[in-house]
């Protein structure tokens, strides 16, 4: 049976120290970007949310200019929202309860 001697106890010792550091630095590390990868799969998300929002926006709106561009649809909204009235009109406003 071969005894270990105090030099190969330190030489042990300062072996798994090194490793057992190395493995942590490297689980933190591997921690910091998985977190930083995460939040930017999140942001990325809302991001993609507020972008098909911004096209139904840009939908409705291009679809109110080229309504706008219709004198006829101009004069009926003019009517509806400003309470403008043709010639011998009478506005009755009906609010709901």
């Amino acid at each position: 049976m071969k005894t270990i001697s105090k030099k190969d106890k330190r030489r042990f010792f300062i072996w798994t120290l090194l490793i057992t550091v190395i493995v942590l630095y490297l689980s933190v590390f591997t921690f910091n970007y998985w977190n930083k990868i995460l939040k930017n799969v999140q942001l990325k998300e809302e991001l993609k949310i507020k972008y098909e929002q911004s096209l139904a926006e840009e939908k409705k709106l291009s679809s109110e200019v080229t309504k706008l561009q219709d004198p006829n649809y101009v004069a009926k909204y003019a009517r509806e929202k400003f309470m403008y009235s043709k010639d011998g009109e009478i506005i009755i406003r009906i609010t709901e309860d």
